[in-house]
């Protein structure tokens, strides 16, 4: 099992289809287009960070567990990356502290379940897609949701710039299972077909090193 980290606009769901067709396996996409709570955290994200992030934690939980059970299954975004999320949006003032225990607590319990509700104990490998901010905001104008534009709402362009920064650490802390960094400003995987076949060899030779293929 693969799953793939990065921020909003890295290209996670596009490497994701790209990946599973490449195996021949299924890929799980994170809810958003179809996501009820999104538009609403987008409006009043102190209101609604925490109802968001409970959300996508419940989603990512039964995620995992489904692609656990079979084999080169890959996830756009997974319950490792949750935390980042949630944890930034309390520090910047929307989420109560009572609301930071409830969720550390239940996140927690739902790591200790996990390796008992699936077939698998951890993922095989993390490819974390890095990009720049100007590339973020490339390809988030590009895909046109409304909500997700700074010119919409001046405050994103902190919002980004604070998510981007966190992963970095976060990356660096990850130790769940063997992982990659893939320059997602370097390679255009989705536009150029020459690029695309440079991440997959990539990839390929990383999986090849931990013998998981």
């Amino acid at each position: 099992m693969i799953v793939l980290s990065g921020t909003i606009g890295a290209g996670k769901s596009s490497m994701a289809t790209i990946l599973s067709e490449h195996l021949g396996t299924k890929a799980f996409y994170e809810q958003v287009d179809d996501n009820p709570v999104l538009p609403l955290f987008y409006a009043d994200p102190k209101k609604y960070a925490f109802l968001l992030q409970i959300y996508f934690l419940n989603k990512r939980f039964e995620s995992i567990k489904q692609a656990m059970v079979d084999d080169n299954n890959v996830l756009d975004r997974s319950i490792y990356e949750d935390s980042l999320f949630f944890h930034m949006n309390a520090d910047m003032g929307r989420a109560t502290p009572q609301e930071v225990k409830v969720y550390d607590e239940l996140l927690a319990n739902m790591m200790q379940e996990l390796p008992y509700a699936a077939a698998k104990k951890a993922p095989d490998l993390l490819v974390h897609i890095d990009i720049s901010y100007d590339t973020m905001i490339r390809r988030i104008e590009k895909r046109g949701r409304d909500y997700e534009q700074p010119e919409q709402d001046p405050t994103l362009v902190e919002y980004y710039h604070n998510l981007l920064g966190r992963y970095d650490g976060w990356y660096d802390d990850y130790d769940y299972s063997p992982k990659m960094k893939i320059d997602g400003d370097k390679y255009d995987f989705v536009e150029n077909p020459d690029d695309l076949k440079l991440v997959l060899k990539q990839i390929d030779d990383e999986l090849a090193k931990y013998r998981i293929i």
